[in-house]
């Protein structure tokens, strides 16, 4: 008997309830999608119907975003309600149009309208392009802050840069990773909204003047930042956030002067220097010049956000304001390291623009800012040359001194005759003889009142090792708060189908209270949801599989097991021992065709930094082995490996539903939280993966048993490297291990070219410093009992409902709840 998939016709949301108002707005909607379509003359086009269905969206959440803000400059000066404003140098948004119509409640308006014009619903939101503004988990975290900041009803602006070609879009050239330019506005971008009264001046460069006893600032070069807004709604409210996105422009377009003299490439030098800022998001830093335009980048938006934020706190407060309360009435976040010359540019706003004492601009400095770490990794914090700031911020350095002096003074009177915690807590790496650098990281913990880590494990080992020092001095300061994923996009709009099959049985009220999900416990036991919930991931499977054929002709089998990992590529992640795993079972296939195997297909998706070239090799290893594997005959159908291009929001909205197995398989200690994690359990996955990261509080959550635990944890990773870790011995004992090692050593996925892969193999078995070689035996043996479980189906079912009952915890409007009761102190007015 085949099992009926619930209808995937989105239902009603609660903004989308029957009444006078819900009404008004339907033929506000209508009225506007209408008269856009007009505008573009004969013949209607799915790209037309698609800037006119954005725009007649967009003026509906106008009136909702006006009143909001006006709802927020109205709160009461006797009880302050703090807005959140959140610096993230990314915001990885994805599409916009099916969540603002699913806020909106307009989904089926769009359906009917497209169809008088005989256009298909997915045909029009599927020209859409993704939103260029961010890379990774780093940027979807912010995004799904968006998502809650106007679920919850926060006051609450997000900041980033409207970056013009993202970071880039990722092909595929016989193998090898190339770069393009991700062209997103090439067609305009109907969503968001230009502010040209917005605009404050950036300054880089020149030197430090003494005018009247106060230290002036003189940049050599001024850049303009203009505010563009885009609206991010509530599903339950008339609430809506705002991402405010700078754009970079010089003040003087040309040199009129020598356009005159014929020289074109001289009078453009100081806008296309401005143009550069917008370009890329995180530009190549392996050249000088790549470097400082990184460091421009996150002073520009560090500055524009800091300046529009006190522009607006006196506006607000009236002829009579000052800026004494601006940091009870304001949280500034810091979303990793990228916005930590706020606390400098901060102090040189309230100091020498509004001509506060430094005592007082300090105490609210340290009220207002707040920072999150997202790395245990030292080399991934954040530095940079002293020489780069003498450079490009003068004034910010002279601070900065002022700042690190002051901090240093504090902690020799606590703790007396101790050099060395001076030396390690220093803002400055003094480099003993090598490049003296300014430590980002320890600016932001110096500066802020609070700092948080992003899963259980991710704090405990943030105060006990790379900020140790820090917590001697601060004990009170950190915190942790793990992350979320928001249920509206993750859930409801990436996979309607279990939407509504869970709706049907526990109702709609888990968009909003993620842990009502624990009510399909007993669910998991019955045989016939059980077979629906199946149902649902084989129709999602197939829409996959159609996309794979379709974009890279490959056919897949819709009844193997997805198998997938998609995150941005990086030896930590671990993607190699996934390869070294599919080469292993391709051998194991070869050499005994007939064993019974579990069919298998397992996806690949992320980007490598342009600079990273270790991780450019691991995607050409991928799809070398993908190649060889998906063309042999004595395989077929039993193993697949497919490396699916130019990786992003809406491609992993096809994949995360299709998905039976969830690899996140980090070595221990090393992954700060991760999110994908908790976007694959929600949709039924089942994690494979080490216990490190949000992992853990996933697997205390649904139960260990639910998930396929494997590998060193993280103290014995430690223990390993501290007594001398040698890969080449697991290489020498595990002769599975030593095959696939050969192979790949040998050219027997490069066209016999030994040398197209010497560095990866040189690398794992000289330093291996993500220990794949020690791991990758148990990770092994943990594959064989994923096989055993996906020959019994009611099993596998059984285990994938109980992740999705076990998921209530990692909502994003929990991560934000938390953050208002243990960091920001923020009211809702929602």
């Amino acid at each position: 008997m085949t099992a009926q998939i619930p209808s995937s016709k989105p239902a009603a949301s609660a903004s989308a309830a029957a009444g006078p108002a819900q009404a008004l707005i339907r033929a506000a909607f209508a009225s506007a999608f209408n008269r856009e379509l007009s505008l573009s003359g004969a013949g209607v086009t799915a790209q037309a119907a698609l800037r006119a269905a954005a725009t007649a969206t967009r003026e509906v959440l106008a009136q909702r975003w006006g009143q909001t803000q006006l709802e927020d400059a109205q709160r009461p000066a006797d009880a302050p309600v703090r807005r959140v404003h959140y610096l993230s140098m990314e915001f990885l948004m994805g599409r916009a149009l099916s969540n603002a119509l699913a806020a909106l409640g307009l989904e089926a308006d769009l359906r009917e309208l497209l169809a008088a014009q005989g256009l298909q619903y997915s045909d029009v939101l599927e020209r859409e392009p993704d939103m260029a503004l961010g890379n990774g988990g780093l940027g979807r975290l912010a995004a799904c802050f968006l998502d809650s900041f106007a679920e919850l009803g926060l006051p609450s602006f997000g900041y980033g840069l409207r970056y013009q070609y993202g970071m880039f879009a990722q092909g595929i050239q016989d193998g090898r990773q190339i770069e393009m330019p991700d062209d997103w506005l090439r067609l305009g971008q109907p969503w968001e909204v230009p502010r040209p009264e917005l605009r404050y001046r950036v300054g880089f460069g020149g030197r430090v003047a003494v005018e009247g006893g106060v230290r002036r600032w003189r940049p050599a070069e001024i850049i303009e930042a203009q505010a563009y807004d885009f609206i991010v709604p509530a599903h339950h409210s008339e609430r809506v956030s705002t991402l405010r996105q700078w754009h970079a422009s010089a003040e003087a377009p040309i040199d009129f002067a020598a356009f005159c003299e014929g020289d074109f490439l001289r009078a453009a030098r100081h806008r296309v220097a401005a143009d550069a800022l917008n370009w890329v998001l995180y530009p190549d830093d392996s050249t000088e010049a790549g470097r400082e335009l990184r460091l421009k980048q996150e002073a520009f938006l560090t500055s524009a956000s800091l300046q529009d934020l006190i522009a607006r706190h006196l506006r607000e407060a009236g002829p009579a304001g000052n800026l004494r309360d601006l940091g009870l009435r304001n949280a500034i976040h810091l979303n990793d390291t990228h916005p930590a010359l706020a606390p400098a540019e901060l102090m040189r706003l309230l100091v020498d623009e509004h001509a506060l004492p430094w005592d007082q601009a300090w105490a609210i400095t340290r009220q207002a800012i707040s920072y999150t770490n997202h790395t245990l990794m030292p080399e991934a914090l954040e530095t940079w040359p002293v020489h780069m700031f003498e450079h490009l911020m003068p004034r910010h350095l002279e601070i900065i001194y002022e700042i690190n002096q002051q901090f240093l003074n504090e902690v020799a009177a606590r703790f007396p005759g101790d050099m060395g915690l001076l030396q390690r807590v220093s803002l400055i790496d003094e480099g003993h003889g090598g490049e003296r650098r300014v430590r980002m990281a320890a600016l932001s913990i110096v500066a802020s009142h609070r700092v948080n880590g992003v899963a259980a494990l991710h704090s405990e080992l943030m105060v006990q090792t790379i900020f140790a020092d820090y917590v001697r001095i601060f004990p009170e300061r950190f915190h942790n708060v793990t992350n979320g994923v928001t249920p509206r996009r993750w859930l409801q709009e990436s996979n309607p189908s279990l939407s509504a099959l869970i709706d049907g049985r526990i109702g709609r009220g888990w968009r909003q209270d993620l842990m009502a999900l624990s009510r399909l416990k007993p669910l998991a036991a019955d045989v016939g949801f059980g077979e629906q919930f199946m149902a649902v991931k084989r129709a999602n499977k197939l829409r996959l599989a159609e996309l794979v054929r379709r974009q890279l002709g490959v056919v897949v089998n819709a009844d193997s097991l997805f198998d997938v990992q998609i995150k941005r590529i990086h030896e930590y992640k671990r993607q190699l021992l996934n390869i070294l795993h599919v080469i292993a079972r391709y051998q194991a296939i070869v050499a005994n065709p007939e064993a019974g195997w579990a069919p298998r297909t397992v996806f690949i998706a992320g980007k490598a930094a342009s600079a990273y070239h270790m991780a450019k090799s691991i995607i050409q290893l991928a799809h070398d082995v993908g190649r060889v594997v998906n063309s042999d005959p004595r395989v077929g159908d039993k193993l697949k490996l497919v490396f699916l291009p130019n990786y992003g929001v809406s491609l992993a909205e096809i994949i995360i539903p299709a998905a039976d197995l969830s690899e996140q398989i980090s070595t221990a200690g090393t992954e700060a939280s991760g999110t994908g994690n908790m976007k694959f359990a929600l949709n039924g996955a089942l994690t494979i993966g080490t216990w490190d990261g949000a992992n853990i509080e996933m697997a205390q959550a649904m139960g260990v048993e639910n998930m396929f635990v494997f590998g060193l944890r993280t103290e014995a990773v430690a223990q390993m490297k501290q007594l001398g870790y040698d890969p080449r011995l697991y290489v020498e004992e595990n002769a599975q291990l030593g095959r696939v090692i050969a192979a790949i050593a040998g050219g027997e996925f490069s066209f016999g070219d030994g040398e197209r892969y010497r560095a990866l193999v040189d690398n794992l078995l000289g330093r291996d410093v993500y220990m794949l070689m020690a791991d990758f035996a148990a990770y092994v043996a943990k594959q064989a009992e994923v096989d055993e479980l996906f020959k019994r189906p009611a099993a596998w079912s059984q285990r994938a409902i109980l992740n999705v009952a076990g998921m209530g915890a990692f909502s994003s409007d929990r991560t934000i709840a938390e953050y208002v009761e243990r960091v920001w102190s923020v009211k809702s007015l929602g």
